[in-house]
C-alpha cells in the first residue's frame, strides 16, 4: 500500500459512528458524567456536533441526562454491546473450569486477559475470598508493558515486533519502581520464555504482584493471557515465583491445548 492510498478518504467510513464511539469512550472512572461543553472538549468536537451524537445515543438509550445538573452518564445499556462480545467468547467458556482450578489452588483470583492494542483486558475473573487491594473487574484494560499478563503475551512475538510495541506504549510509570526503559522491559519479556511465565512487581499497583502465562491456539499464537495478582502483604516475589508460577504455567498450558482442539 502506497502513502497516497494510505491517505485517500476511506468512501465506507461512517464518521458519524465514530463520533458516536469516540462520545461512549469518553466516559470513565474519571469522568463519571460530563456536560455538553466538557465532552466537546474530551472528543475534539465542535459543540453542536458534540449536541447531536449525544442526542442521539440519549434517544437510543445509552446515555441519559440529570433533570438537575443536566450533565449525562452512560446507561446500564451500554454494558449490551460489551456482553455481546463476552457472550460470543469461545475462549471464556473453555478457560473457566481451568481458572476456577487455579483459583482453588493457589487461593488467590484467578484471571484471564485478551489482547487489545497495547493493553490487555480482563475477559474472565475467578474470585476467591482472600482480600484483593485493587478491584480489577471484568473489562478493565491494563497497559501491556507494565503488567505480568501483558509481558507473557508480548514474549509469544517476535522480538522486533515486541520492540515496535513497547517504543508504541506511552511507558508512563505508574508507580515508583514501574520500568519505563524499553530494554529493561524486553528482558523482562525474554525471559519469560525461558522460565514460562511473566512478573510485575508493584508497576502498575503499589502492593500488587502478577505471575502470569500466555494462552496460545493451534498455531501456536497467543490469543490471551492467565495471572494470579498475589498481594505484596501476602507474598514475595520470590515465594510467588516458585509457588504460583507453576500453578500459572499449568493452567495456561491446559486452557491452549483445550483450544488447540
Amino acid at each position: 500500500m502506497t502513502t497516497d492510498d494510505k491517505e485517500r478518504p476511506d468512501p465506507l467510513f461512517n464518521q458519524s459512528l465514530e463520533k458516536g464511539l469516540e462520545v461512549l469512550r469518553a466516559f470513565s472512572a474519571v469522568h463519571r458524567t460530563l456536560t455538553l461543553a466538557e465532552l466537546a472538549a474530551l472528543t475534539g468536537m465542535t459543540k453542536s456536533s458534540a449536541q447531536r451524537t449525544i442526542h442521539t445515543l440519549e434517544r437510543l438509550g445509552y446515555v441519559d441526562k440529570h433533570p438537575q445538573t443536566r450533565r449525562f452518564r452512560l446507561t446500564p445499556r451500554v454494558m449490551e454491546i460489551g456482553y455481546n462480545y463476552l457472550a460470543a467468547d469461545a475462549l471464556i467458556p473453555i478457560a473457566s473450569p481451568y481458572l476456577s482450578q487455579l483459583a482453588n489452588a493457589s487461593g488467590e483470583t484467578a484471571n484471564l486477559t485478551e489482547p487489545v492494542g497495547l493493553e490487555m483486558v480482563y475477559m474472565a475473573q475467578l474470585v476467591t475470598a482472600k482480600h484483593m487491594p485493587v478491584l480489577t473487574p471484568v473489562g478493565m484494560r491494563i497497559p501491556m508493558y507494565c503488567t505480568s499478563s501483558g509481558r507473557a503475551y508480548l514474549s509469544t512475538l517476535p522480538d522486533e515486533r515486541v520492540r515496535a510495541m513497547l517504543e508504541a506504549s506511552a511507558r508512563t510509570p505508574r508507580t515508583p519502581v514501574t520500568l519505563t526503559d524499553v530494554e529493561t522491559i524486553f528482558e523482562r519479556v525474554v525471559a519469560c520464555r525461558t522460565v514460562g511465565y511473566a512478573c510485575n512487581e508493584e508497576e502498575l499497583f503499589l502492593g500488587d504482584m502478577g505471575i502470569a502465562a500466555p494462552v496460545v491456539n493451534s498455531r501456536g499464537e497467543a490469543v490471551g493471557a492467565v495471572h494470579v495478582s498475589p498481594p505484596a502483604s501476602r507474598w514475595t516475589m520470590v515465594d510467588a515465583q516458585k509457588k504460583l508460577g507453576p500453578l500459572v504455567v499449568e493452567c495456561a498450558w491446559a486452557i491452549s491445548r483445550s483450544i488447540a482442539h
